[in-house]
């Protein structure tokens, strides 16, 4: 007997599991994507036009639209689950992506993403340098960011506990001016701008203004990028580096982002991007770590040349001196003369550039 109601209810909880499944709503799945980019290549070209194809994959209900955007940029809205999209022109350099947004009439949605390397379409100049003059450079200065305005060196130093801004004779270094920031702060770039210094620090996210003429601290901002490196300005706004190949156009006023860039040449992207200096609509930056400068074309990210300035600086150490790399731009643009140095260097350099013979 005990059996049998066993039995029994062991037919009945089976069956009403069953009617209660079969009666639940069916969970909505989201729909799946996959971007094609034809050519399928490693490398692409800056202004090359490709091929994207989307397919959509639905487990259940009925898709409502599917965005396709290049870098963050609507290029087709389809209701179509496979769709191609010719000729579409690779106009940024660096990692680009291609998102597919696909949403469902239930406003259910999902999104994939495609990334794929774009480089220069040019090959840059390579030049070397010629040295005009040397002028004395303080030894105990990390040098993080150097401007040469109305007739007077400023610089930036680097390193916890030493880092300030200063104001120096190009011809003996005489220290005219200086501001040492809080222990806690590690100094980066500086640029002057409508009369005021701004100065970027490394790892805490932060910058200073100061009044050009007495050092005064006046403001402070915050900006995103995880670190400082360079800063300089093209007279409507701030351009730091992150120590990326990434590029950041900041407003002056609010320090909002107004555009980014990323750099490459015709081999690959160019990363390490440090102290930067704006000259005659080009941008210079140096390549941490080596004894290159980079010229940058401001609007596109391209490389289009390189300054090897190897041994610049042999002929003027002294054994077992101390010395850091190659960092420091400087432009007088009433005389059009370059200047460079590097961290605790004992000369600051003026240089003319030399076609690099074939």
């Amino acid at each position: 007997m005990k059996q049998t109601i066993f039995r029994l209810t062991l037919v009945l909880f089976v069956f009403i599991s069953a009617f209660s499944c079969s009666n639940k709503p069916e969970r909505s799945r989201k729909p799946v994507s996959i971007i094609s980019v034809e050519p399928q290549k490693k490398n692409y070209r800056f202004g090359e036009e490709v091929t994207v194809q989307v397919k959509t994959k639905l487990r259940n209900g009925e898709i409502q639209n599917i965005k396709l955007l290049y870098n963050g940029e609507l290029i087709k809205e389809s209701s179509e689950l496979d769709f191609t999209v010719s000729g579409v022109k690779l106009n940024k350099l660096g990692t680009v992506s291609f998102s597919a947004v696909a949403t469902k009439t239930d406003d259910v949605e999902n999104t994939r993403n495609q990334s794929i390397t774009v480089l220069s379409d040019t090959e840059a100049q390579k030049y070397t340098y010629k040295t005009v003059e040397s002028y004395p450079h303080n030894t105990t200065f990390y040098t993080q960011g150097l401007e040469y305005y109305q007739g007077f060196l400023y610089e930036g130093t680097g390193e916890n506990g030493k880092s300030g801004l200063f104001k120096t004779n190009l011809s003996d270094g005489k220290i005219l001016n200086s501001y040492f920031l809080p222990e806690k702060y590690f100094g980066e770039g500086i640029t002057i701008f409508n009369d005021r210094i701004y100065q970027l620090t490394y790892h805490a996210q932060k910058g200073f203004v100061y009044n050009l003429s007495d050092f005064a601290l006046v403001d402070s901002f915050q900006y995103r990028q995880k670190q400082g490196w360079g800063l300089t300005n093209d007279g409507k706004h701030l351009i730091m580096s992150d120590g990326t190949n990434m590029l950041t156009w900041l407003n002056p006023d609010d320090y909002s982002v107004v555009k980014t860039l990323q750099v490459a040449n015709n081999r690959g992207v160019v990363g390490n991007l440090n102290e930067l200096e704006f000259i005659n609509g080009s941008l210079f930056a140096n390549v941490y770590t080596t004894d290159l400068l980079v010229e940058i074309e401001p609007e596109t990210g391209k490389v289009i040349s390189e300054i090897n300035l190897s041994g610049i600086v042999n002929m003027f150490r002294k054994p077992n001196e101390k010395i850091d790399y190659l960092n420091g731009i400087a432009w007088d643009a009433e005389k059009n003369r370059m200047f460079v140095t590097g961290k605790w260097w004992p000369q600051i350099f003026q240089i003319e550039l030399v076609p690099e013979s074939k």
